[in-house]
């Protein structure tokens, strides 16, 4: 069993930076896949940036490639991303997820664990 929860969403201005961070307990090794999704009212969660247990491999959504960078820090069993020049189209509920079922997950069935999710707001 995992437990996540995520933190730093919030209102930012377009153009600006803003970080997210996920927690996790639970579970005493890491040796498992993490990835941010997002979803909007109305719409499919959709797929933002995933990372292997190791940190050696990232993938992302075409749509933040460039923009975001997942990264993870086992010793702490935090996950972050990070996310540089916002656009008022990255508004949405935020979620952090983990264990994966599939190599380089990108299916929310993919994943088995979620946490609550976290509000990121980007203002024209």
């Amino acid at each position: 069993q995992v437990q996540l929860v995520e933190s730093g969403g919030g209102l930012v201005q377009a153009g600006t930076s803003l970080r997210l961070s996920c927690a996790t307990s639970g579970r005493t090794s890491s040796n498992y896949d993490m990835a941010w999704f997002r979803q909007t009212p109305g719409k499919a969660r959709e797929f933002v940036a995933g990372i292997n247990w190791g940190g050696s491999r990232t993938y992302y959504a075409d749509s933040v490639k460039g923009r975001f960078t997942i990264s993870r820090d086992n010793a702490k069993k935090t996950g972050n991303l990070q996310m540089n020049s916002l656009k008022p189209e990255d508004t949405a509920v935020y979620y952090c997820a983990a264990w994966s079922t599939a190599v380089s997950g990108t299916l929310p069935s993919d994943y088995k664990y979620w946490g609550q999710g976290t509000q990121v707001t980007v203002s024209s």
